[in-house]
């Protein structure tokens, strides 16, 4: 069953009654306060231009316990070469808006819709979503942003505009040590290259509420 939203308060259904898809719920607003009680309850929002808002739980999750990221002997040369200058919320806006429009392979436009930079940018002003940056001759050449609720870092998305950009910056998100899991929400191979894993979603909720 796929649940229509109050716009009157907050509230989502239990994400366990998600559809296989992962499909929660539909309507609503991308305000900070939805927002945040969507992060709460493992829920994001996705979906299209001249789409209605859809709320996803997915019944299982891809993630990265941080101190189990895959680092190849190759990556590990170009991080020793120091060619890259990483930062931390310095350009959140600019990271959001690559994410949106790097093009992506079987890909046919975005889900990071005007709309929903928007309120990420509202949830990064307020302090609950966060980027990293990867810098090459000053130029931004990667990045990735997501929200962060207690110790969980939930990504939302990344681009690399060189090779190895956004696999620095990932690697750069677990080195931090300030996580102990890190959301990536669906699985691709780039993720699990770098040693991602599937949870079922009880596992992830748990974690959620007590990481």
């Amino acid at each position: 069953m796929i649940f229509q939203l109050d716009n009157s308060n907050y509230l989502f259904p239990n994400p366990i009654l998600a559809e296989d898809d992962g499909l929660l719920a539909i309507g609503g607003d991308l305000s900070v306060g939805r927002l945040k009680a969507a992060y709460q309850n493992g829920i994001f929002p996705w979906f299209s231009d001249h789409e209605p808002i859809c709320w996803y739980a997915p019944k299982e999750r891809c993630v990265i316990y941080p101190e189990e990221i895959k680092i190849s002997k190759s990556m590990q040369k170009v991080l020793k070469n120091n060619t890259f200058e990483i930062t931390q919320n310095n350009a959140f806006k600019e990271v959001i808006e690559n994410c949106a429009f790097v093009f992506r392979k079987d890909q046919n436009g975005t889900w990071i819709t005007k709309e929903m930079q928007k309120a990420y940018l509202n949830l990064h002003t307020q302090g609950w979503a966060h980027s990293i940056e990867v810098w090459q001759n000053k130029k931004l050449v990667g990045g990735l942003y997501g929200v962060v609720i207690n110790d969980v870092f939930c990504g939302e998305s990344m681009f690399s505009l060189v090779s190895n950009a956004s696999k620095i910056a990932l690697i750069e998100l677990c080195k931090t040590k300030k996580y102990k899991l890190i959301d990536c929400q669906i699985p691709n191979d780039h993720l699990l290259s770098l040693g991602a894993k599937m949870i079922n979603q009880n596992a992830f909720l748990e974690c959620l509420g007590n990481c």
